[in-house]
């Protein structure tokens, strides 16, 4: 027998294995051609949607870049809707007013849970009832060493704070004299304040920028209307926001409207989401670069 048809079957066997890996490298597989009636596409990488020809394909997606700080205000107090908003599944910021009942006990837990924790300082308003102050309120009537006092007890009294933010406070945060005194403070304990934007002369923000502080405001307030209505038509113009700016900063309350406002951030989390990450607050201090900020 000649040598050389010996050999054939292993010849023929290499042909058909060549073949295959061909097959393999176009793409064609036998079993996806009889389930779907044609071969299957090349799977291609595409944001946000699959390619198509193919039930199997890889998406790509990517995380927003833009940044989102939603802010819980009035925590301390054992109010209504505190449950609701530590249960939240993303990143938010709890801002704890000091000398209340649940005030250490609702800074622990935000903070177990991740969140960021702020002082939430009561200041004197323009207006409203001095029973909404809470104790250790910042008043225009004090003198610089009783400002100074205040803040700093204040500040001893919320576990875990990374910062302070007003409560109330539209006649504070206009005063230099008092607004001095705590940014100062701010910056000896390494703490950041963010502007609730109660006063829209408020002078906060020139006081930061003088004294080297991260400049962070509040854009948005979500229950002034506290109806789960108007609720979501200011969830709308967070997102509206976040389409025109790298970064948002929005504010929230327990309380009267405390289950309302968890209930549509919920439902608005996957929606938000396709707009920006969830940050706490002090990721937006920490993007300023400022000295002598200590953060998480």
């Amino acid at each position: 027998m000649n040598n050389n048809f010996k050999h054939r079957p292993n010849f023929y066997k290499l042909k058909l294995t060549m073949a295959a890996l061909v097959l393999v490298m176009i793409g064609y597989t036998p079993k996806a051609e009889a389930e779907q009636g044609a071969p299957s596409a090349t799977l291609m990488h595409i944001k946000g949607e699959q390619a198509k020809g193919s039930s199997a394909a890889l998406v790509h997606t990517e995380q927003p870049t833009k940044k989102l700080a939603v802010i819980i205000d009035d925590l301390g107090n054992n109010m209504v809707g505190t449950e609701q908003i530590m249960a939240m599944p993303v990143k938010l910021t709890v801002a704890v007013m000091p000398f209340l009942p649940s005030t250490e006990k609702d800074a622990r837990l935000a903070h177990e849970k991740g969140f960021d924790v702020l002082l939430h300082l009561p200041m004197e308003p323009k207006q409203g009832r001095a029973s909404w102050l809470g104790p250790g309120a910042i008043l225009s009537s004090l003198t610089d060493a009783e400002v100074r006092s205040r803040v700093e007890k204040a500040i001893d009294n919320v576990p875990y704070a990374v910062g302070i933010n007003n409560h109330m406070g539209s006649k504070i945060t206009a005063d230099e004299r008092i607004m001095s005194i705590v940014l100062d403070v701010c910056k000896e304990r390494g703490l950041f304040f963010v502007d609730s934007k109660t006063n829209y002369r408020s002078i906060v923000g020139k006081l930061c920028r003088a004294k080297g502080l991260p400049q962070v405001d509040n854009h948005i307030f979500l229950d002034d209307v506290a109806s789960e209505a108007a609720i979501a038509r200011q969830i709308e113009k967070v997102a509206e926001f976040l389409k025109i700016h790298e970064s948002c900063v929005t504010i929230g309350h327990v309380g009267h409207s405390g289950k309302k406002t968890a209930s549509v951030l919920r439902q608005s989390i996957e929606k938000l989401q396709k707009e920006a990450q969830f940050v706490g607050v002090s990721d937006l201090a920490r993007e300023q670069g400022k000295p002598n900020i200590i953060l998480p």
